[in-house]
């Protein structure tokens, strides 16, 4: 057997460097989501109501159909050559993309070609996507110590809190501008600045080294030469358990873009429903990281289960809120339902998922796995809207909605093994009959 390498795991730099990925990420997305239910509707689509607003939030869920495609590519490549150099790529990608969206012309410019020129950047940042998080995710739990895998892990998933609020806060004085002003140039801005957020996050993840785990395998000759092989041979249970744990990043969606254009029908300013958004995701930066502690000690299913189903039940009791008149209320309820409930999934998956595939296929099944679930979480906006959810009494669509996928998330979980204690060298490793 070839020697192993003598590379030295960094978690906290590698934490922080999946962090700031994310942060780009999702800042890049967030703003995408917040444009697509606020402003889109009214300058990239003919005057029609729900219609434009369907149609808006559909090029919103037009990026994960891009995700599948870029996950068998770049876990490809993120299995063959390694996290660190697809994660350059991904970044850079979503960069441009969002801030090429920023010049875009409307549709009063050049009609149904401005649309069309929307979803195709939109395609990028989901190709982008595809590899952030599974690439990051494997980054992290391959530098982490075999007892704190889920802490280190869940940095990834926080750097989307932090993207998102960073995004929120951008976006917010945007919705304040004058009708002409916001309309023609200020909504440009936010898409603009995600330029300086790539930069500092550029500089950060250069000097990232390849984790001692892919290098290990690679000097043992372990790499796989087409990784979809293997992964599909060995894991694809594996495979469709992530598919249908992923389902419940549709709480996400449902909460940081549906609920802005709900919430805008039923009589909340858009302001607050942005601010909404900012501090459920300011209170899950301090509470995803306990979840994930907690999935330290206890397992990683327990925690992510109750995420699940914490979310069904409080979404209802959010949504009917936003018509009481009572804003101090609806803040506590989407600090519930978001902090208290879905970040406890959200700290969790990263490592839940990461650990049921070996070091060889972890890249491809991750990336592939998710972005497939992901499918669900994108177009659930569009999905709920042509439902009916974002017209009075829209609640129980979107809550009914939110119950079911968050259903399949929980039995899917428990299905899987509990991994928690399993060293990172031998995760995933199984003998084959």
């Amino acid at each position: 057997m070839t020697e192993t390498t003598t590379a030295k795991r960094t978690p906290v730099k590698a934490a922080a460097a999946s962090f700031m990925g994310s942060a780009v990420e999702y800042y890049d997305f967030f703003i995408f989501g917040s444009a697509a239910a606020l402003i889109f509707p009214i300058i990239f689509f003919p005057d029609d109501d729900n219609a434009a607003l369907v149609m808006s939030l559909a090029t919103f869920g037009f990026a994960y159909i891009a995700r599948p495609i870029g996950a068998v590519v770049l876990g490809h490549f993120g299995d063959r050559i390694g996290r660190q150099r697809v994660l350059m790529f991904t970044l850079v990608l979503m960069g441009l993309s969002t801030f090429i969206i920023g010049c875009l012309p409307t549709f009063d410019q050049i009609g149904w070609f401005a649309p069309a020129l929307l979803v195709l950047c939109r395609l990028m940042q989901g190709l982008s996507a595809a590899g952030e998080q599974a690439g990051a995710a494997s980054l992290s739990l391959e530098h982490a110590p075999d007892n704190r895998r889920s802490f280190f892990t869940s940095w990834t998933l926080t750097g989307t809190q932090g993207g998102q609020i960073l995004a929120a806060l951008v976006f917010i004085p945007v919705l304040s501008l004058p009708d002409e002003i916001k309309y023609s140039w200020g909504w440009r801005v936010p898409f603009w600045l995600s330029a300086v957020v790539v930069i500092v996050a550029f500089f950060i993840r250069r000097t990232l080294h390849e984790t001692p785990t892919f290098q290990d395998a690679k000097a043992q000759g372990e790499i796989a030469r087409i990784p979809l092989i293997p992964l599909m041979r060995d894991h694809w249970r594996d495979v469709l358990r992530v598919i249908f744990c992923a389902f419940i990043a549709a709480v996400s969606t449902v909460f940081g873009n549906l609920a802005l254009a709900y919430g805008k029908e039923v009589g909340l300013a858009e302001n607050l429903t942005l601010w909404l958004v900012v501090v459920a995701n300011i209170v899950a930066l301090g509470t995803q990281p306990l979840f994930a502690i907690l999935a330290d000690r206890i397992g990683r299913k327990p925690v992510f289960v109750y995420g699940a189903i914490s979310s069904a039940v409080v979404m209802p009791f959010y949504m009917l809120s936003m018509s009481s008149g009572n804003t101090l209320l609806t803040f506590g309820l989407a600090i519930l339902v978001f902090s208290f409930g879905y970040a406890a999934a959200n700290a969790v998956w990263p490592s839940f998922y990461g650990e049921m595939f070996s070091a060889r296929v972890r890249f491809s099944g991750m990336a592939i796995g998710t972005q497939l679930g992901f499918l669900m979480a994108g177009f659930a906006p569009s999905i709920v809207a042509a439902l009916g959810g974002v017209q009075e009494g829209g609640w129980v669509v979107i809550s009914a909605f939110t119950g079911a996928i968050c259903l399949i998330a929980a039995i899917s979980a428990l299905t899987a093994k509990e991994t928690k204690s399993v060293p990172t060298d031998t995760l995933g490793i199984r003998v084959v009959a």
